[in-house]
């Protein structure tokens, strides 16, 4: 399935591009079933959205769910292409905002009075959820969406390819440059960070030491280590040695899978396709330290449910939501394992889940406990919109660095004066 995304780099990681509160727009282009309705319950009807997973079989699977609640007409609207942000967005300002939804806590979503609180659901098994997932949906006490799955990110290599070229794992970033140097031939492209570099823009951060905001909600990632990272990932995009024109983006394994590059960054979600195209020549390992100070670090992404605070039935949406995403431990069990691997947030269901005890997905939960970072309610989309430009001036385009951080620094206060005061 998936984890989340950033301008162009399509659906999937924690830090996404989207058109913020404010776009403008319909979803007449988006796909998927609009009308009210579809579904075998009888009475109230319930739109609900999702962004197009790449899993196959995920559409149907959400659909079947739906279907077998009998008290509300679940439709689903399955939203392809990219920019799923923007597009849910600019729909909660229609009248075909959906009742449900799945997308990331933030805090512009609770202060605007956009989503429900959805406490009185949750409280009563909070305690089986990971306690990272409970703390990154709750303000002032209060609880505002239900985690579904968690997604951890991380590198995977090609363990004969690395051999081949004498390279270790890299545990720094110098030490990536140098591999994927050593990794390029003629046929192959060392390492693929993404088409536009952005989905690692928050491990830079976090390898380097820092983070996008601390715990007074002020500016964490204007660092010297960071702006010495933003300058060592310019000379990668640079070197010849990255894949920057793959057929398909960084969420999707066909280019470590057929060979274009060595390493690729992606979701646990990609591990039983590339279990199965790679068998035990598939390894993974963490974003490397920046700095003298750095860190290694994992993303952990992932997709929660939220019901819309100024729908038409937010009770019902509440009654499905606790139905399918509380209750129905079958359909969240089936959801995180089979259709692509992710860590299933409640522990009551992680700990049945044998898929992920042993080999290569232990290894990546191994990941996600001891080097993942979790979404930060505060850290909002004009401030992921803010970090992508700095990716774009400094490393894509080659720009100073320190300017392109001070040009974001100037948003991201804006935003936090909004929310904070």
């Amino acid at each position: 399935m998936s984890a989340m995304s950033n301008s162009n780099w399509s659906r999937r990681s924690i830090f996404r591009a989207a058109a913020g509160m404010a776009a403008a727009g319909t979803l007449a282009a988006c796909g998927g079933n609009n009308g009210r309705g579809g579904g075998s319950g009888s009475g109230t009807n319930l739109v609900q959205f999702f962004h197009a997973y790449g899993e196959a079989g995920t559409e149907q699977a959400i659909k079947r769910y739906a279907k077998a609640y009998s008290k509300a007409n679940v439709s689903t609207t399955w939203i392809t292409g990219t920019n799923f942000e923007a597009k849910l967005f600019s729909s909660l300002l229609t009248k075909q905002a959906p009742d449900v939804f799945e997308f990331h806590p933030q805090l512009q979503l609770i202060k605007s009075g956009q989503v429900a609180d959805l406490s009185d659901i949750i409280d009563p098994v909070k305690d089986d959820f990971n306690p990272a997932d409970i703390k990154s949906h709750t303000v002032d006490g209060k609880i505002y969406g239900v985690r579904m799955i968690d997604d951890p990110q991380f590198f995977y290599y090609r363990k004969s390819m690395l051999e081949k070229a004498k390279v270790e794992v890299p545990t720094t970033l110098d030490e990536l440059l140098e591999a994927a140097a050593k990794l390029t031939t003629d046929k192959v492209k060392g390492i693929d960070l993404g088409n536009d570099f952005t989905p690692v823009q928050g491990n830079l951060i976090w390898s380097a030491g820092a983070d996008t905001l601390d715990a007074n909600n002020q500016i964490a990632y204007h660092t010297d280590a960071v702006v010495q990272g933003l300058k060592q990932l310019r000379q990668l995009f640079t070197s010849g040695h990255v894949l920057l024109d793959a057929p398909t983006d960084w969420w999707d394994p066909s280019s470590l899978n057929q060979g274009l590059c060595a390493i690729q960054w992606g979701g646990l979600w990609s591990m039983p396709a590339m279990q199965k195209a790679l068998g035990d020549d598939l390894g993974i390992f963490p974003f490397p330290k920046v700095g003298d100070n750095g860190k290694l670090s994992v993303t952990n992404g992932g997709w929660s449910m939220f019901v819309n605070a100024k729908g038409k039935n937010v009770e019902a949406a509440k009654a499905y939501v606790k139905w399918l995403w509380i209750e129905q431990k079958k359909y969240q069990e089936d959801w995180a394992l089979s259709y692509g691997f992710h860590v299933p947030p409640r522990s009551s269901i992680a700990a049945q889940a044998t898929k992920l005890k042993s080999g290569l997905p232990a290894e990546a939960v191994k990941l996600f406990t001891d080097y993942g970072h979790f979404d930060n309610i505060a850290w909002d989309q004009t401030m992921i919109t803010a970090l992508n430009d700095v990716i774009a001036s400094s490393v894509r385009k080659g720009g100073d660095p320190e300017a392109a951080l001070d040009a974001c620094d100037k948003k991201v206060d804006v935003e936090l004066k909004k929310l904070f005061g």
